[in-house]
């Protein structure tokens, strides 16, 4: 009996051991209470502007095909393995926009997300390959039947694919050769931006009856020889195909792109404020998601009213986002210790991309920030007489941005994807908010 007491109680003592070593409580201190808080603000203060005005803008665009030649395993949902077929090919495309004292590459890419690691890797083969780029600014289409293979650490070697050095390889030449293009075809271009209604084709996938952010919008730029090139955001995430689809597959913004390249001679899908949004798509197979780009196309070509850019300039900055330590919760009020969430996910880099041409400005989240933030931040914007792209994927990845009312509720999104606490919500939405007026220059 004594020996089977000392079990048990070196059993419980293990047990509270453990659960002392790996959980602890959230902290719920108000965000502008914190450290964190006051240092990005610091930040702000000091942030400038890179860039130049020479009255004229340049423009170029390049794709590189970086489907590889054995079938990669597929990212999101769950572990599923290689893909089994290729239903389109995976692309990064590249558009250079600058003059030639300052240019910035929009590099765009077929993938869920662009990780840390892949963008480290990105960025120093272009250091390596000194290519004239001034910044770089991420985006990926956020396809749910893409590739993996560029997610290290615990959990992405076991539900993303891990690091599959080739892959990233294919990735980071397909990245040099689309640059090098795009900086080869650069010519003078007019820019115009265009904002078309999409509502009926996009939902809030938290609250059916909170606010989405319903537009398509786009920049388009034009050159002397009359080709053109239009980049659009949208907020629908692309997730329309099943999770048990095993094909290689950029889903709608794919098809999208496709359409749109009917009119315009080169078409990039950036996806925009996803955050608890969802598409309304006919079905989850391939002819339903053609069907709903087609929709979609239908909607923007019916829209015919284009603004032109005012300005020639090509300005460009980043702002360190400081952020709470990781809160990976398991409960309303528990959550995982930072450093087991550091080893399993890693300790991801948070930042916004901020860059303005003409009166065209763009900013890029590390979070995957709400769409239902966008109206509040496109009326500033408006004000202050700036066209607002949103946009997510930049490099850093901190999980999503929602509403703080979301955060108290059985939601994926604010539950098991929030990755760094309470509060987040407002937070984003004054840093946000700052660094439209500081586009503005106000």
């Amino acid at each position: 009996m004594k020996i089977l007491i000392k079990i048990i109680l070196g059993c419980l003592i293990f047990l509270l051991a453990m659960g002392l070593l790996t959980l602890t409580t959230v902290d719920w201190t108000p965000y502008k209470e914190t450290a964190y808080y006051k240092e990005t603000k610091q930040e702000l203060e000091i942030l400038t502007f890179k860039g130049a005005d020479k009255g004229y803008l340049l423009g170029g665009w390049a794709k590189a095909n970086i489907t590889p030649d054995k079938p990669a395993n597929l990212v999101a949902y769950k572990p599923r393995g290689p893909y089994e077929f290729v239903a389109d090919s995976s692309f990064v495309k590249a558009i250079i926009i600058g003059n030639a004292q300052f240019k910035v590459a929009f590099l765009n890419y077929e993938l869920l997300i662009v990780h840390p690691e892949l963008a480290l890797t990105l960025r120093e083969a272009i250091t390596k390959q000194q290519l004239p780029v001034d910044q770089v600014y991420f985006t990926a289409t956020h396809t749910h039947s893409g590739m993996g293979g560029t997610i290290p650490g615990p959990v992405g070697e076991i539900a993303m694919g891990g690091w599959d050095e080739p892959l990233v390889n294919t990735i980071k030449s397909g990245t040099l050769k689309a640059i090098s293009e795009a900086l080869g075809n650069m010519d003078t271009v007019s820019l115009r931006t265009k904002k078309s209604e999409a509502a009926d084709f996009v939902s809030n996938r938290l609250i059916a009856t909170d606010p989405i952010d319903p537009y398509i919008r786009q920049l388009i730029l034009e050159n002397t020889a009359g080709q053109s090139c239009s980049l659009v955001t949208y907020s629908a995430h692309a997730t329309c195909l099943s999770s048990k689809f095993m094909g290689l597959s950029g889903d709608y913004p794919y098809y999208l792109s496709e359409l749109m390249e009917e009119k315009h001679d080169f078409a990039v899908f950036a996806a925009g404020a996803v955050g608890s949004h969802r598409p309304k798509a006919p079905g989850n197979d391939i002819q339903s998601i053609k069907q709903y780009a087609s929709s979609l196309d239908s909607i923007v070509n019916e829209n015919k009213y284009e603004k032109a850019l005012v300005g020639k300039q090509i300005l460009a900055t980043r702002l360190p986002l400081k952020l709470r330590s990781p809160h990976y919760r398991i409960s309303h009020n528990i959550r995982l210790r930072p450093w087991l969430f550091d080893w399993a996910i890693g300790d991801n880099p948070a930042y916004f991309d901020v860059v303005r041409i003409g009166d065209a400005l763009f900013i890029s989240s590390s979070g995957e920030v709400s769409g239902v933030f966008y109206k509040e931040w496109e009326e500033h914007a408006k004000a202050l007489g700036l066209s607002l792209f949103i946009t997510t994927f930049n490099g850093g990845y901190i999980g999503y941005i929602t509403p703080d009312k979301y955060y108290s509720g059985d939601y994926y999104e604010a539950r098991d994807m929030n990755f760094y606490g309470p509060y987040n919500g407002d937070y984003f939405k004054e840093i946000v908010s700052d660094l439209i007026s500081f586009g503005a220059g106000k």
